[in-house]
Formats: C-alpha cells, structure tokens, sequence
C-alpha cells in the first residue's frame, strides 16, 4: 500500500508533519489500516463506499480509487451521501457512507428525512476528528458526536485499533435486524 504521507526519517516528512502540526503517536495510538477495515466490508458484501475525498482519510481513497470490488462514490457534500446510499440501497446494492464528524453533522437533515424516517439499514462510518480515548477532547466535533448519535437513537460503535475492527462485521447483522442505521467511529487515523 501506497503511504499517505512521506516517510518520517526524512526531512520532507518532518516538514509534512510540522505543518499539519502532526507527531508520530505511541503504539498505543497507532493508526488503523485502511486495508483492513476494507476486508471487513467485503466480507460483508458492500458494494459501494460513498464519501467525500479529504485529507484525513487520503489513505482510504489510495486503497479504493482502483479496487477491482468496490464502487468509490466521490461527493461534492456530504449531504449527499444519504440520498445516493438510499437510492443504492432501494437498488439491491449494499452501500456504507464515510463522513468526517463535521461532515456528519452537515448530513443532519438527510440521515433524519432518509435513513432515520425510513429505516434504512445503512452503515455511517465517521471518522473522529480531535476524539482523545480516556483523556479531555477539546474539539467540539468529537466532543458533540456522541452526544447526537444518542439523541437520534443512532446506534454506535468505537474502533480505536485493528484488534477492534472484527467489531464491523457484528455491526451489518445488527443494522439490519434493528432496521436502522448503524455509526462506526473511527477514533484513529487510517494509514
């Protein structure tokens, strides 16, 4: 797989990392592997992965751009994201939508009109921007994710290392018994 960022021995990926303001992380705090989670999903039988290219999640768009298995859907908002994955999946496909928390919150209207209102059993990936496991966040996008998720019944999942991403499986069968759209935070960065 192809590196999201430049290698850290060097002096352009330092100068990348101080720019982004980014550190290399403990072990503790690795990052999730993208190729990984994208295993997962086929397994599952997804078909399409809709989403709006960023920064943050550059490595997801490496792995998917050419996979021979999975249908890339680029976005120009991410309030777009809930009508194509409900179209698709009226379709027979088998969609998951990937936001960024911010994103998320900008897609309010369609997850409660769509996938709320008509039960859809879609899967919402949210990458948490500023989430902190077991420590203060700051960033009012992963302060205030949680808190929305609970108050529209949107049940959620948490993946913070690669051990946590066999969670994913268990979620397609829980989405759709319970007909509703099911959360996975991501609260890592992927590499």
């Amino acid at each position: 797989m192809k590196p999201c960022s430049p290698h850290l021995d060097s002096a352009e990926g330092m100068l990348y990392l101080l720019r982004r303001k980014e550190f290399p992380v403990a072990n503790s705090e690795a990052p999730l592997s993208a190729e990984k989670i994208i295993r997962e999903l086929i397994k599952e039988g997804v078909t399409h992965i809709i989403y709006l290219p960023d920064d943050e999640s550059s490595c997801l768009y490496n792995v998917l751009k050419h996979h021979p298995r999975l249908t890339l859907v680029p976005i120009c908002r991410e309030g777009e994201a809930i009508a194509i994955a409900a179209g698709l999946l009226f379709g027979g496909k088998n969609p998951v939508v990937w936001h960024q928390s911010t994103g998320f919150f900008e897609s309010g209207d369609s997850v409660r009109g769509l996938a709320l209102d008509l039960r859809l059993p879609l899967h919402i990936f949210i990458d948490c921007r500023g989430w902190k496991s077991n420590a203060p966040m700051n960033d009012s996008a992963a302060v205030f994710i949680q808190p929305i998720l609970n108050a529209w019944g949107i049940r959620h999942h948490i993946i913070e290392t690669d051990d946590d991403i066999a969670k994913i499986s268990l979620t397609f069968n829980e989405a759709r018994t319970l007909q509703k759209p099911i959360a996975i935070l991501l609260g890592r960065r992927l590499a």
